[in-house]
């Protein structure tokens, strides 16, 4: 464990070469434990690439990813989801031929102690049903982890619970969105990577998701946010760190760095002061 004030996650000198381009540039960054700092910047300024390095999903050329003060440079995604993080993506992903239920179980399967040694070798999906041919001790533990994810559901309104047994590929993209979230929230994650959580989403559906992530925060859960509607990062944020060509340009509460003249130049015809467009890459 880290020191009692140490942050939950800390990057040294963080980063991504692919050729002659850097696409993340000697990032630092430190967040508290139940914080919530928001990283946004134009199209193309690294940061979908800086979550999939605190996610494990790629490896850093150079620096260093310490979460609860432990090294966690290099570590798979499924060994940083076991030690509690859990990441989202901006282009939802779902698998379309399970249930809404399946699809959440897939998280919550990770924490279910008496298939986890096939974890490694079987994947999720031979997990979940590997899980149904167990003995009587581990389908109650199945029924358990059925009823922590209608519980997870419910957070979400009316909008996933009455669809719990309807294939995914039959959900709008908003609610497609939200199960992949509430798979996140079944690892029962200590730090939650979101990426562009109300990306396609309308105003009403944003304001849903913006309240969520509020009630996530206030409870506990530490959260790094990507996210391009700048009035749900002012609202939400602790911090806001700002990143164009791979580098941090400002960092520091929201109205500062929206202020930053660095800042306002790397968004000159991207816009700032309203709702950015959905990036299409980062």
């Amino acid at each position: 464990m880290g020191e009692p004030h140490a942050p939950l996650l800390s990057l040294r000198g963080l980063t991504r070469r692919f050729g002659g381009l850097t696409a993340v540039d000697g990032i630092d960054l430190d967040l508290a434990k139940g914080g919530l700092v928001s990283i946004i910047g134009p199209n193309g300024a690294g940061k979908t690439t800086l979550f999939n390095l605190v996610a494990g999903l790629d490896r850093p050329d150079a620096g260093e990813l310490r979460f609860e003060g432990q090294d966690i440079t290099g570590l798979s995604p499924e060994r940083l989801a076991g030690q509690g993080i859990a990441r989202t993506f901006q282009l939802g992903r779902v698998f379309g031929n399970l249930s809404v239920m399946d699809n959440v179980l897939i998280g919550a399967h990770t924490r279910l102690r008496a298939v986890k040694p096939a974890v490694p070798v079987i994947g999720p999906l031979l997990e979940l049903g590997l899980a149904l041919l167990r003995p009587p001790s581990v389908r109650n533990e199945e029924e358990r982890l059925r009823e922590e994810v209608k519980a997870i559901l419910a957070r979400f309104g009316e909008r996933l619970l009455p669809r719990i047994d309807q294939p995914a590929y039959s959900l709008s993209y908003a609610n497609r969105r939200r199960v992949e979230i509430a798979r996140a929230l079944a690892l029962k994650p200590r730090l939650l990577l979101l990426d562009e959580p109300t990306a396609g989403m309308n105003p009403s559906e944003t304001a849903e998701m913006q309240a969520l992530v509020a009630e996530l925060k206030a409870e506990g859960l530490t959260i790094l946010l990507i996210e391009h509607k700048l009035e749900m990062v002012m609202r939400l944020s602790d911090r806001v760190i700002v990143m164009d060509e791979g580098k941090k340009i400002a960092e520091g509460p929201g109205e500062q760095v929206r202020g930053d003249p660095k800042v306002i130049e790397a968004y000159l015809g991207h816009g700032l002061s309203g709702t950015t467009e959905q990036e299409s890459a980062a």
